[in-house]
């Protein structure tokens, strides 16, 4: 054990010699010159509400195609999975792959002869699902996933909702007026309200 040393009078250097005999390093104020960030780093990944809404809509799409079709509504469901995927790996690729998965779900339920308004309801859902999984990542990127995005969704969602509802509407009332029962007309005017719909969104 070393002997304390004894700060001596009249020398002001002697209590720094003390604090380096027992072992503290001094001060050197490099640490000042090292730039920090208090800033957390920003999550890119999608707001929960709108991975939330996109599952739900999916969910009803999926829904309405098996009520139509069984087959329709197993590709339906393998869509959700898509966008589920997409969502969490952060790819529009996939969300796009997942949305034409449900198209092609939708063309098979009706082939099949499943009900128009069921088709038309999965339409509408599952462009909702898409648009909002969409619109989720582009947010995500823009401004982070802990930022206030949930009136941005909720209203975006909201409005692809409405446009969708009006173009199923005039499509469904065309469809009544001239086209019957026929099911060949009913695929037709079923792809005239998808290509509407998506004129609309985009």
């Amino acid at each position: 054990m070393g002997r304390g040393i004894v700060p001596r009078r009249g020398r002001p250097g002697d209590e720094q010699v003390v604090a380096v005999s027992a072992g503290v390093a001094p001060d050197d104020g490099d640490d000042a010159n090292v730039p920090t960030d208090p800033r957390p780093e920003r999550d890119p990944r999608p707001p929960t509400l709108a991975v939330v809404v996109s599952l739900a809509a999916a969910a009803v799409a999926s829904l309405a195609a098996l009520i139509a079709a069984p087959t329709g509504g197993a590709l339906l469901a393998a869509a959700t999975v898509g966008l589920l995927a997409g969502a969490l790996r952060r790819s529009h690729r996939v969300l796009s792959w997942a949305a034409g998965i449900g198209v092609v779900g939708l063309a098979v339920a009706g082939y099949r002869g499943g009900g128009v308004e069921a088709l038309l309801v999965g339409g509408v859902a599952l462009a909702v699902a898409w648009d909002a999984a969409d619109h989720g990542l582009s947010v995500g990127e823009q401004v982070g996933r802990e930022a206030r995005t949930g009136r941005n969704v909720a209203v975006h969602a909201g409005t692809t909702l409405l446009a969708g509802a009006l173009s199923v509407g005039v499509v469904y009332g065309v469809y009544l007026a001239a086209a019957g029962s026929q099911p060949v007309a009913a695929l037709a005017l079923l792809l005239f309200g998808a290509v509407a719909l998506a004129s609309a969104l985009r």
